[in-house]
C-alpha cells in the first residue's frame, strides 16, 4: 500500500473551490478581511466611518478629518474534520471517479455545516418579527414588505445587493410573488438565485436557522454577515489498527454579524 502520489495541496485547493460552488449563504457574505484564516486565529474586518459632508461657500475649507477606524475582529473559532479509510490510496486514484466522489461527499458535508453557521447569525439580526404561522403568500408578502422597508429606513440604498433567503416551504408559499430572472443568467443561477422581488434577489435553502419552532427567514445585504473559511490541513496516513490507508482533512472557519441593521429576520413556521 502507498500514498506517495497523493497531493494534499491539490486536494485542499479542490475542496475550497468546491465549497465555493456548494455553499448558498456564503455567496452573500462580507469577505473583506485582513489576516490569515487559521485555527484559533482572528481576522480584521475592514471598516471606516463616513466623512462629514459640509457646505462650501468659496472660502477656506476646514482641515481634514481623521475618521476613526471602525474595524472589528472575527474569531476563527470553529473547526470540522473528515476522516475516511481506503484500502490503497494510490490504487484508488487510478479508479476513475472514486477519489473525486469521496472528496465531493466530504466537501458537501463541510458546506452544509459552514452554511448553517452563517444561518445561525440570524439570532443577531437587528430586527426580528414575532413568531408567525404562515398559510398564504399574502401573509408572507406582508412580512417581507415590512422588512424591506426596515432595511431601506436603515440607509440601505437601492443599489445595494439585498437577498431574501427562504426555506423550501416558504419559497413554495411565496413562489407566485417572485419575478423570474429576465434572462437565464448563468452567473446568478450559480449563486443560487431563483428570482427577484422588489429589487431583491430570492434564494432558497434548507439550511436556515430554526429555534425548534420557527425558521429564521433572512433579508440581508451582502455586508451584514462576515464569513471566512480555510482548508487548514489534508493528510494521508496509515491508521495504526487498520490494514488500510486513510485521508483526513480539517476546515477552520468563523462567522460574525457586522452590520445588524442590514439583517432582518422573519420568524415563521407553516400554519
Amino acid at each position: 500500500m502507498s500514498y506517495n502520489n497523493f497531493k494534499p495541496l491539490i486536494w485542499s485547493k479542490n475542496i475550497l473551490r468546491d465549497l465555493e460552488k456548494m455553499t448558498v449563504l456564503d455567496k452573500d457574505c462580507c469577505h473583506d478581511f485582513d489576516g490569515e484564516v487559521k485555527e484559533g486565529g482572528k481576522v480584521k474586518i475592514l471598516g471606516v466611518t463616513r466623512p462629514t459632508i459640509k457646505d462650501y461657500d468659496g472660502t477656506d475649507i476646514d482641515g481634514p478629518e481623521n475618521p476613526p477606524d471602525t474595524s472589528i475582529y472575527m474569531n476563527i473559532d470553529k473547526a470540522k474534520y473528515f476522516n475516511f479509510a481506503i484500502d490503497d490510496i494510490d490504487k484508488a486514484q487510478t479508479k476513475k471517479g472514486l477519489m473525486s466522489s469521496l472528496r465531493a461527499e466530504a466537501t458537501a458535508g463541510l458546506a452544509e455545516i459552514y452554511d448553517y453557521s452563517i444561518a445561525s447569525e440570524a439570532v443577531n439580526a437587528g430586527s426580528k418579527t414575532n413568531s408567525s404561522a404562515i398559510a398564504t403568500a399574502d401573509e408572507l408578502k406582508n412580512l417581507i414588505d415590512k422588512k424591506l422597508v426596515w432595511l431601506r429606513n436603515n440607509g440601505v440604498p437601492l443599489t445595494q445587493r439585498v437577498v431574501i433567503e427562504l426555506t423550501p416551504w416558504a419559497y413554495d408559499v411565496f413562489e407566485n410573488k417572485i419575478i423570474e430572472l429576465k434572462t437565464q443568467n448563468d452567473k446568478l443561477i450559480k449563486q443560487g438565485i431563483l428570482g427577484q422581488y422588489k429589487n431583491a434577489y430570492v434564494k432558497m435553502s434548507n439550511n436556515l436557522y430554526n429555534d425548534g419552532k420557527d425558521d429564521y427567514l433572512m433579508l440581508r445585504t451582502d455586508r451584514a454577515i462576515a464569513a471566512a473559511k480555510q482548508i487548514d490541513k489534508v493528510e494521508p496516513y496509515r491508521p495504526e489498527k487498520r490494514f488500510a490507508e486513510a485521508v483526513k482533512g480539517l476546515m477552520v472557519y468563523g462567522t460574525k454579524t457586522v452590520r445588524p441593521k442590514e439583517l432582518g429576520v422573519i420568524k415563521a413556521h407553516e400554519a
